[in-house]
């Protein structure tokens, strides 16, 4: 009787976890060494690199090419918006998230403009933080419901469509309606049978093809006799939790 061979199992190498590479641009010193300190002891990001300026950034992130770069919005010289406008085309796969106090909505829609992805305030929970640098890079839109809510309503609003009009689709402009009128992502999923992320990947797209405006006006061709929601105002949310999926 033959002997049976005995076969030898060959231990697999575990699967290398891809980590997310950050980078940070802010000009006040003691923010920017705890933000690298997080970043460098969070599982799953690697801390890339820190800049106090936006020329700093501009000159070295191009070669660096991190996956995502935390960018203040106000610095000195270069603005962090002009500096996200001017490396988006250098680096078309990098993420751009605005860090900022401010929530004004000119700065805001500006910075989306640019090519920013999301907002982010600076008064946000570190795990918050760093929930939304991952909820980024998987191809969110980080951003608090009231900052959202404020941006909708700068999209220009006139009897007549315009031509941006014309570049959305119904279920577009349904959205961006009912953002600009108060009511929170997961209220318009439930409203129009469509997931949180679908609400959010609409309006950060939506966002990008118009010029903001001053005062604060309804989004045309959405008026609330034709919405899916009950017309009342919701209590928006005080603005320092970023949106989650």
């Amino acid at each position: 009787m033959k002997a049976k061979l005995k076969t030898k199992t060959v231990a697999q190498p575990p699967e290398k976890t891809m980590l997310i590479r950050v980078s940070i641009v802010e000009d006040d010193a003691p923010v920017r060494k705890i933000l690298a300190g997080w970043l460098a002891d969070a599982e799953g990001f690697q801390f890339v690199s820190e800049f106090g300026s936006a020329e700093e950034g501009l000159e070295n992130l191009p070669r660096q090419k991190p996956d995502v770069v935390l960018m203040d919005i106000k610095l000195p010289g270069m603005t962090g918006v002009d500096c996200v406008r001017q490396l988006k085309p250098l680096l078309p796969q990098t993420q751009f998230v605005m860090h900022t106090v401010s929530e004004d909505s000119n700065h805001i829609f500006s910075a989306l403009q640019a090519g920013a992805t999301g907002y982010l305030l600076k008064q946000s929970a570190h795990d918050e933080r760093l929930a939304a640098l991952k909820y980024v890079h998987a191809g969110g839109s980080p951003m608090t419901s009231y900052i959202a809510r404020r941006v909708a309503q700068c999209f220009p609003s006139a009897p007549a469509q315009t031509e941006a009009d014309d570049d959305l689709s119904p279920r577009e402009r349904e959205v961006i309606g009912l953002l600009a009128r108060g009511f929170l992502y997961k209220e318009i999923g439930e409203a129009l049978n469509i997931s949180v992320r679908t609400v959010d990947t609409i309006s950060a797209a939506s966002m990008k093809n118009f010029t903001c405006v001053h005062a604060p006006r309804r989004w045309p061709n959405t008026p609330a006799s034709r919405s899916p929601i009950p017309a009342r105002r919701t209590r928006v949310e005080a603005g320092c939790k970023p949106f989650q999926p």
